[in-house]
């Protein structure tokens, strides 16, 4: 399902866990991994090594490199390269209790990317327990069918989590992400309770241990039963795996 996977590279220690989970996809999936090095305009370049030291580590775990430097603000132009690949990985800043839990730049590539942007755990995941973050709306339903491909390489359960204060609209809502999931023969458990999206999805992933999360992006603000991009960073405030955000 994954062919070239583009991963954002900067030195940090966020971004190498990004590299390592890039590596650990394009294994499964048997992927090439796109290393990107994006420049601040007028940025001396001190750090283009880093291009060099991530295709002898991916020569060093058996997967295809290629190498990509740029110059430009780093969220455009990964949005840019994202265009040819699956998906792109980027890192963050681990599990805060700050507002910035993703930074200005990974929250703008959650809104521009056409492609998935995968912002990764502090450590690789297997990212073989899926959760859905899912409200009905066509960015989930696309992330929910992302989660089930996933989970077929595993074999493994896909959690449905939905947070509403009416039960009865939140049954219809799940009802659509259970039929899909029966059709396709994937075995799913459906989490329906109150509270705010992002303190659902975090308590919901906490007591089933699951190791990736799906949620759509580009939602109106006003809907709240999805992670937005404010919403993706409640989420990862409270939690360290990789959140798989699908356009």
């Amino acid at each position: 399902m994954f062919t070239r996977l583009l991963v954002g590279l900067d030195g940090s220690p966020r971004s190498d866990a990004a590299f390592e989970q890039a590596l650990l996809l394009a294994r499964r999936f048997g992927a090439t991994v796109v290393g990107a090095y994006v420049r601040e305009p007028g940025k001396p370049d001190e750090d283009g090594h880093m291009l060099a030291r991530a295709q002898e580590r991916a020569v060093e775990v058996g997967v295809p490199f290629e190498a990509v430097e740029k110059e430009g603000d780093a969220d455009v132009t990964l949005a840019d390269l994202a265009r040819g690949t699956d998906a792109v990985l980027v890192g963050r800043r681990g599990v805060v209790t700050t507002d910035d839990a993703l930074g200005p730049t990974v929250a703008s590539l959650i809104r521009i990317a056409q492609a998935s942007v995968i912002v990764c755990g502090g450590t690789p995941s297997p990212m073989k327990q899926c959760a859905v973050a899912y409200d009905g709306r066509d960015t989930a339903k696309r992330a929910l069918e992302l989660a089930a491909r996933f989970s077929t390489t595993g074999e493994s359960t896909v959690h449905i989590i939905h947070a509403a204060a009416d039960r009865d609209a939140g049954l219809a809502v799940v009802g659509e992400a259970e039929a899909l999931l029966s059709m396709l023969r994937v075995p799913f458990v459906t989490h329906l309770e109150a509270g705010r999206p992002g303190e659902v999805v975090a308590r919901v992933v906490a007591r089933t241990k699951c190791d990736a999360l799906f949620a759509g992006a580009h939602v109106p603000r006003e809907r709240v039963s999805v992670p937005t991009a404010s919403h993706a960073e409640e989420i990862l405030r409270n939690t360290d795996i990789p959140v798989v955000i699908q356009p």
